[in-house]
C-alpha cells in the first residue's frame, strides 16, 4: 500500500468505505445490470413463490427481475443508501418487490427468512465479508440458497495495452483496500464462504466483455467520468493523487475506447451456497 494512504488505513473495519459512491455515472452502470447478464449462475435456481433477499440492490435493476421470476413470491431488497433505494422503488414498479435500508453486517430480519439470499458485487466492498456470509446465511432457510458474485480487479484484462488503465487498475486498487475492501474478492468467495460455514459451496466464474463499438464507447466513457466526477475521485485526491493524475486515466479511458480493436474482459467470481 502506498505511504501517500494514512496510516490507520492498515485496520480493517467492518463498515468499509463504499469506493464507488452513488454519483450517476456510477448509477449508469448499475442501471445496466440485468439478471440475465449478472445472475445468471443463480436462474436455474429461482422458482415462482420463493422469497428472496437482494442484498445491495443498488438502483433495483436485477431486483426487478427477480421478482418477475419468482411471482408471486416476494423480494426483500435493501441497500445501505436510501437515496439509491428512492430510485430503485420508482424504478422497480411490481406489487412483490419491497425496500428497506439495511446493512448486510447485521440484517434487521429473523433467522430462516428467505429462501434465496442474492448479493452481486458487495463482498467486495465490505470490511468482514466472511461475517456478511454468516449473517446472509443467518436469515437463509435451511434449504435455500446464498448467492454471491464479485468482480476480481487484478483478474481484469484488455486490449490494446494502455498505460493509463495500467495506472487507473493501480489506482482503484490502492483506494478500495485503503477504504477497507478487497478488489479481488471474485477469487476469494468460494475460501470466505467456507469459513463462514457453509456445508455446501459450488463455485463458478463468468465474464463480462466489452467489445464492439458501442460497448466500448459506454465502458470506456462511464470510466472517465468516473474516475474524475464520482467518490473515487474525491478519495483519490484527499490520498495525495494529483486532479493532473486523474485527468490523464481519464483521457486514457476515452483513448482506449476510441480503438477499432479495442477488448476489455471483467473476471466475476460467484458462490452458491447451502446452509
Amino acid at each position: 500500500m502506498s505511504p501517500r494512504f494514512w496510516t490507520e488505513s492498515v485496520s480493517v473495519l467492518v463498515m468499509a468505505t463504499y469506493t464507488h459512491g452513488h454519483h450517476e455515472s456510477v448509477l449508469r452502470s448499475h442501471r445496466w445490470r440485468t439478471a440475465e447478464n449478472s445472475a445468471a449462475y443463480l436462474l436455474g435456481h429461482l422458482a415462482p413463490g420463493l422469497a428472496v433477499l437482494d442484498v445491495g440492490c443498488g438502483p433495483g435493476t436485477i431486483t426487478a427481475d427477480l421478482a418477475q421470476l419468482v411471482a408471486p413470491g416476494r423480494v426483500t431488497a435493501v441497500d445501505v443508501s436510501e437515496a439509491v433505494l428512492d430510485e430503485a422503488r420508482r424504478a422497480a414498479g411490481l406489487a412483490n418487490v419491497e425496500f428497506a435500508l439495511a446493512d448486510v453486517h447485521a440484517l434487521d430480519f429473523p433467522d430462516d427468512s428467505f429462501d434465496v439470499v442474492h448479493a452481486h458485487q458487495v463482498l467486495q466492498h465490505v470490511g468482514d465479508p466472511v461475517a456478511a456470509l454468516r449473517e446472509m446465511r443467518r436469515v437463509c432457510r435451511p434449504g435455500g440458497i446464498v448467492a454471491a458474485r464479485d468482480s476480481d480487479y487484478a483478474a481484469m484484462t484488455w486490449y490494446p495495452e494502455v498505460p493509463e488503465l495500467d495506472a487507473w487498475l493501480a489506482l482503484y486498487r490502492e483506494v478500495a483496500q485503503h477504504n477497507g475492501g478487497e478488489p479481488d474478492a471474485g477469487r476469494r468467495l468460494h475460501a470466505w464462504a467456507r469459513r463462514a460455514g457453509f456445508r455446501e459451496v459450488t463455485g463458478s466464474a463468468s465474464v463480462w466483455c466489452f467489445a464492439t463499438g458501442e460497448d466500448r464507447t459506454w465502458w470506456s466513457g462511464m470510466w472517465a467520468e468516473r474516475i474524475t466526477h464520482s467518490a473515487i475521485a474525491g478519495q483519490a485526491l484527499a490520498a495525495g493523487y494529483p486532479q493532473e493524475e486523474l485527468d490523464r486515466i481519464s483521457e486514457g479511458w476515452r483513448k482506449w475506447g476510441a480503438v477499432e480493436d479495442g477488448w476489455f474482459s471483467v473476471l466475476h467470481g460467484e458462490v452458491l451456497c447451502r446452509p
